[in-house]
């Protein structure tokens, strides 16, 4: 059999032609990969230059990062914003079998009091760190997204499936840090349900962030991405969302 010369690389689908969910997918590895690594480009050269670096996400899944000054990623974002982010889940066996998620984009510094909030949230002990004047919150404004969800299942997504709308949901976001200190503190016994009605394992869980769509869950170093049935967009569809839940995991523990 003669070989086609024409034929060229395989392309990915866009996300909504894909013959699985992958803005689903890529919404849960943005929310749940704490780590990652960041390329950006070489301030002197231009050379393509990878580290790795901590994450945590906004209420719509930017990607938001607590990096130094005095790291040679954080002089090439300031003197050409351009990057991109691998959020790897990686697991046993074949590292290419597990899914990932690249997002390019431009990142910048952030003052965003609510960014410095869910980063905290997210990673705890970087509070030891996170006032030193050297150090600042950056957020990554993406562009575009390319995900890898295991042997072929390849899709391409806009900013627009990478992040969740707000829009109609401004009472959520402003009430979700009450909402977290709340449940972690009078419902632990909820959050546990609802991590192991979706397979996740004894904790103890607590939540580190909620949003119109969905709960942060994290236990230790382990995360979880928790759905709701619905997206909410007020305070009483959550209760409600958050109420449903708990009944429903209840039901199937027993």
């Amino acid at each position: 059999m003669e070989r086609d010369e024409r034929r060229g690389p395989a392309q990915p689908l866009p996300a909504a032609e894909a013959p699985f969910d992958a803005i689903g997918l890529a919404r849960i590895l943005l929310r749940s990969i704490r780590s990652g690594a960041l390329a950006t480009i070489d301030a002197g050269d231009g050379t393509p230059f990878a580290s790795l670096v901590t994450i945590a996400t906004d209420v719509d899944g930017t990607p938001l990062m607590l990096l130094s000054r005095l790291s040679a990623h954080t002089r090439n974002l300031i003197a050409d914003p351009r990057c991109s982010l691998l959020f790897s889940q990686g697991g046993k066996g074949d590292p290419l079998a597990h899914p990932r998620l690249t997002v390019t984009g431009r990142a910048a510094q952030t003052g965003e009091a609510r960014a410095r909030e869910r980063f905290l949230a997210r990673h705890p002990k970087a509070k030891l760190y996170a006032d030193f004047p050297d150090f600042g919150f950056f957020a990554l404004e993406p562009a575009a997204g390319h995900l890898n969800g295991g042997f072929a299942k390849a899709a391409t997504l806009d900013s627009r499936e990478l992040l969740i709308d707000l829009a109609g949901a401004e009472a959520v976001v402003a009430g979700e840090r009450g909402a977290v200190e709340h449940m972690n503190a009078d419902h632990a016994d909820a959050i546990a349900l609802y991590a192991g009605a979706a397979g996740e394992g004894d904790g103890p869980w607590r939540l580190s962030g909620l949003d119109p769509e969905g709960m942060d869950l994290m236990a230790g170093d382990r995360t979880a991405r928790i759905t709701y049935p619905e997206p909410v967009r007020d305070m009483g569809a959550l209760r409600q969302s958050l109420v449903a839940m708990a009944a429903a995991a209840r039901a199937k523990a027993g």
